[in-house]
C-alpha cells in the first residue's frame, strides 16, 4: 500500500508546476533537502522511480493466486451483468491466445492497484478491452470451426437418360487428357466425350500419338494399331499416317501416328518458341481426322459400346481451336462437293481466340485446300501490326477459315461468346464472328468430379464435403505447415494457381502486394512463366516472409492442396474463355475473387451482403442457378438471386478495384463466419459436373443437324452431247 501511495505521488507530480513538483518530490524523498538542490533531488527521484518500477514488476510476479481468483470472479460478474447470454460468458482471462491467467499478465500492464485493495473495474483501459475483444473473437471463430457440421447433405450425382436421337460425334484436338495436356482443352476433350457416351452417342476423339520423352508416353501403350494406314496429300507430297486405337469409358480414342509427333520436349514448342513445322503437323492432323471415320473399321469387340464398322460420313465433327481448324474447310471443299459428308455437320470450338494459327500467305498451297477457297483463310493485319512499310500483312489464318466454313461456332462460356464479337475480345476476328452471331453459342465447361473430389482426394490432408467441413480446416493447417507459414485458423489464406503471364494477371497481385500485406492475410502463389514474375514471387517471399510463399513451377499434388487448404482463390485474369480453377475451388469450398470477364463472370456468383446466412437458402440458390435462366420459373427464378453468393468479382483491372474485393472478403471472413459458411455451402452445392454442359452441347449438335450446311456444295450441271 505504501508503494501504491508513493506511486500516486510521483504520477501527480508529473502534471503540476515546477514548484509544486519540487515540493511534492521533496515530501516523497526527504524534507531536509534544501530547495536549491533541485538537480540532486531530481537524480534521487529518478532513482526512486526506477526502484518503484522494479517493485511493481516484483509485485506482478508475486501476486497471489487469491488475488488473481478475485480478479477473475469479479470480471465474470461484470461480464454476466453486461452480457446475459450464456454464449457470451467469459470463461477465463487468457488474453494472450490461450495462456494461463498468470502468464497472460506477464508483459502487460497490471490492472490498477490502489490503497492496498484490488480495483476490479479495469475494463475501461484500452489495451485490456482490445485484448478481451480479440480473445472473444478467437473463441467465436474456434467455436465455429469446431461446429463444422453444416446439416447439409451432398447432392447426389445426376442420372443420365439415354437420348432418343443418338449421333456419331468426332472430336478433333491437338491434346487430350490424360495422354497429352497443356491446359483446359485437354480436360474438355477427355471428359466431355465420356458424358456424351452416357447419353447413348457414339463418340470418337482424334489426337496425335505423341512421344515426348515424358512419363505420359507410357499411357499410349494401351493403344493398338488399327492397320488402317492412309496416304494424305499436303505440303507438296503424300504422307503416310497410322491410326492407333484405345477404348476408355466407352469412347474411341484414335491417335494419329507420324514421325512429326515424336520428339523430345513439349507439345507445341521449346524455349525458343513454337516448332517451325507446327503448320505441317496440325494440317496433317486435320486431314487424318477427316479420313478416320471413313477408313477405320471397328470390328466386333474392337469398338466401344457394341458398335461395329466405320463411323461413316453421317457424323458431327468438333474442331477444337486452330490446330483442328482445317477440318470444317476440308469437309466443305474436298468432301461435300463429291457426295461425301453431305449429312455431316462441323462445329468450330474456340477455347482461346488469342491463338489463331497464322502463317505467311505463301504457305496456302501447302494446306491441301482447293485454290478457290483461299479467301476463307486470307487475313490482312492492320498497318500498325506489320513488320515494315512494304509489308502487306497478308497471312493465312486457319482459325478464320474454321469460323467462315463451319456450320456452327461454339465457345466455352456465354460471356466469352459475347466478348469475342467486340474489338477488344475478338483479336481481329470480331468482324467475321459478327457475321456468324446467329449461329454462335457459348457453353460453360464442367469438371471431372472424380479427379476433383474433396471427399476422396489422395493429394490432400483430410477428406471433407459440404456436410462436414472440419477436414478443410485440417487441410489449411497442413498447407500452412508445409509452406512454413504460421498455423492460424483466424487468418484468411489466399492462393493463386496459374501461368505467370499477361493473360492470367499475376502482375496485378504484384502491383497490389503492399496493400495486400497490410491486411491480416497469408498468400501462396503457384506457377511459372515470365521471369520477372517468377522473380517477384522470390522477392515477395523474402520481403514478407511471415505472410507470403511462392512456388515457382507447377505440381498437380500442390495444386490440389492449395485448392483444398486456401480460403480464397485469386483469379485476376485479363480474359478467361471459361476457366477451370474457379470451378475446382468452389468444389472444395474455396471462394474465388475474380475479374468479371468471360467464363469467370458466368460461373462466380457475386456475394450478396443482404442475403440471409441460412444454409437451406444457400442450397436452394445453388440448385436454382444450375438450371438455364430460360427454364427457371416461379420460386426457382426468385431463389436463384437470394443466395449469399459464391465469391467476389471486380470489374476494372486495377489495384483499387481488386483490393476492394480482397478487403471485403477478409472483413467478412473475420467478422461474419456464419455468412462465410453459407457462401461455402452454396459454392459446394452447385452441380459443376459435365452433366448440364453435355446436354447443352448435344442441343447445339441437334441445331446443326436441323439447319442446312453453312457451305453448300456447288452443283454442276452435266451436259450430254
Amino acid at each position: 500500500a505504501g508503494s501504491g501511495r508513493a506511486s500516486r505521488a510521483v504520477v501527480r507530480a508529473s502534471g503540476g508546476s515546477r514548484g509544486r513538483v519540487t515540493a511534492r518530490r521533496a515530501r516523497v524523498v526527504t524534507r531536509s533537502v534544501a530547495d536549491e538542490d533541485l538537480d540532486a533531488q531530481a537524480e534521487e527521484i529518478f532513482a526512486q522511480i526506477q526502484r518503484l518500477k522494479e517493485d511493481n514488476e516484483k509485485l506482478k510476479t508475486d501476486l497471489s493466486d487469491a488475488a488473481l481468483e478475485a480478479l477473475r470472479l469479479a470480471q465474470e460478474e461484470r461480464d454476466r451483468a453486461n452480457n446475459p447470454e450464456p454464449e457470451s460468458k467469459t470463461k477465463d482471462m487468457s488474453y494472450l491466445g490461450g495462456a494461463s491467467s498468470k502468464d497472460a499478465y506477464l508483459g502487460m500492464e497490471l490492472p490498477y492497484l490502489g490503497e492496498g485493495d484490488v480495483r476490479v473495474g479495469f475494463s475501461e483501459y484500452d489495451k485490456m478491452s482490445a485484448a478481451r475483444q480479440r480473445d472473444a473473437e478467437a473463441r467465436a471463430r474456434k467455436g465455429q470451426a469446431a461446429a463444422a457440421g453444416t446439416g447439409v447433405k451432398p447432392r447426389p450425382p445426376p442420372v443420365f437418360e439415354k437420348t432418343e436421337q443418338p449421333m456419331s460425334i468426332v472430336f478433333v484436338s491437338s491434346e487430350v487428357a490424360p495422354w497429352s495436356k497443356t491446359g483446359g482443352l485437354a480436360d474438355v476433350c477427355g471428359a466431355l466425350p465420356r458424358e456424351l457416351v452416357k447419353r447413348g452417342h457414339r463418340v470418337m476423339v482424334v489426337s496425335p500419338y505423341y512421344q515426348t520423352g515424358k512419363k505420359e508416353d507410357t499411357l499410349f501403350q494401351g493403344a493398338f494399331d488399327t492397320c488402317s494406314n492412309k496416304m494424305l496429300e499436303c505440303f507438296g507430297g503424300l504422307h503416310e499416317v497410322g491410326y492407333m486405337h484405345q477404348v476408355k469409358d466407352g469412347v474411341d480414342f484414335v491417335f494419329v501416328k507420324h514421325d512429326s509427333y515424336e520428339r523430345i520436349g513439349e507439345l507445341y514448342g521449346d524455349a525458343e518458341g513454337g516448332y517451325g513445322d507446327n503448320q505441317f503437323r496440325f494440317t496433317l492432323l486435320s486431314h487424318a481426322a477427316c479420313e478416320a471415320p471413313l477408313v477405320i473399321d471397328f470390328g466386333e469387340g474392337a469398338s466401344a459400346n457394341g458398335f461395329t464398322g466405320t463411323y461413316g460420313d453421317d457424323v458431327v465433327f468438333v474442331a477444337n481451336d486452330w490446330h483442328a481448324g482445317l477440318v470444317p474447310l476440308l469437309v466443305a471443299s474436298k468432301y461435300r462437293p463429291y457426295g461425301t459428308y453431305k449429312n455431316a455437320r462441323t462445329i468450330a470450338a474456340i477455347h482461346n481466340i488469342l491463338h489463331q494459327g497464322v502463317e505467311p500467305h505463301v504457305t496456302f498451297g501447302n494446306l491441301g485446300v482447293p485454290g478457290e477457297w483461299y479467301s476463307c483463310l486470307e487475313y490482312q493485319f492492320p498497318e500498325h501490326m506489320r513488320a515494315h512499310e512494304l509489308d502487306l500483312g497478308l497471312v493465312v489464318n486457319i482459325l478464320k477459315g474454321a469460323i467462315a466454313t463451319s456450320d456452327r461456332v461454339l465457345t466455352v462460356s456465354e460471356g466469352y461468346a459475347r466478348e469475342i464479337i467486340t474489338p477488344l475480345g475478338g483479336k481481329g476476328l470480331e468482324a467475321m464472328l459478327e457475321t456468324r452471331v446467329h449461329r454462335l453459342d457459348g457453353v460453360v465447361n464442367g469438371i471431372d468430379m472424380d479427379e476433383w473430389n474433396p471427399s476422396a482426394d489422395e493429394h490432400i490432408e483430410a477428406p471433407f464435403d459440404v456436410s462436414d467441413l472440419s477436414g478443410k480446416m485440417e487441410c489449411k493447417r497442413a498447407l500452412q505447415r508445409e509452406m512454413g507459414l504460421e498455423v492460424r485458423d483466424d487468418v484468411p489464406l489466399l492462393g493463386f494457381i496459374g501461368r505467370l503471364d499477361w493473360q492470367k494477371g499475376p502482375d496485378l497481385i504484384r502491383d497490389s502486394i503492399a496493400d495486400m500485406m497490410n491486411e491480416d492475410v497469408q498468400v501462396i502463389m503457384l506457377g511459372s512463366g515470365l521471369e520477372e514474375l517468377e522473380q517477384f514471387m522470390q522477392w515477395a517471399e523474402s520481403a514478407y516472409h511471415d505472410k507470403f510463399r511462392g512456388w515457382v513451377g507447377f505440381s498437380v499434388p500442390m495444386a490440389h492442396r492449395i485448392t483444398a487448404g486456401c480460403d480464397i482463390l485469386l483469379m485476376p485474369s485479363r480474359f478467361e474463355p471459361c476457366g477451370l480453377n474457379q470451378l475446382y475451388a468452389m468444389r472444395y469450398g474455396t471462394l474465388p475473387i475474380a475479374h468479371a470477364t468471360g467464363g469467370l463472370n458466368d460461373t462466380v456468383v457475386r456475394h450478396n451482403p443482404y442475403a440471409e446466412d441460412d444454409p437451406d437458402i444457400a442450397v436452394a440458390a445453388a440448385v436454382a442457378r444450375d438450371k438455364d435462366p430460360n427454364d427457371r420459373h416461379g420460386i426457382q427464378a426468385e431463389m436463384a438471386d437470394l443466395g449469399p453468393g459464391t465469391g467476389w468479382l471486380f470489374n476494372e483491372m486495377n489495384v483499387g478495384s481488386f483490393m476492394y474485393c480482397v478487403s471485403n472478403a477478409c472483413k467478412l471472413y473475420h467478422e461474419n463466419p456464419r455468412m462465410w459458411r453459407a457462401m461455402q455451402i452454396q459454392a459446394m452445392s452447385q452441380d459443376l459436373s459435365w452433366y448440364h454442359a453435355a446436354l447443352k452441347w448435344e442441343k447445339v449438335f441437334e441445331w446443326a443437324k436441323i439447319d442446312p450446311p453453312h457451305c453448300e456444295p456447288v452443283q454442276h450441271e452435266q451436259h450430254w452431247n
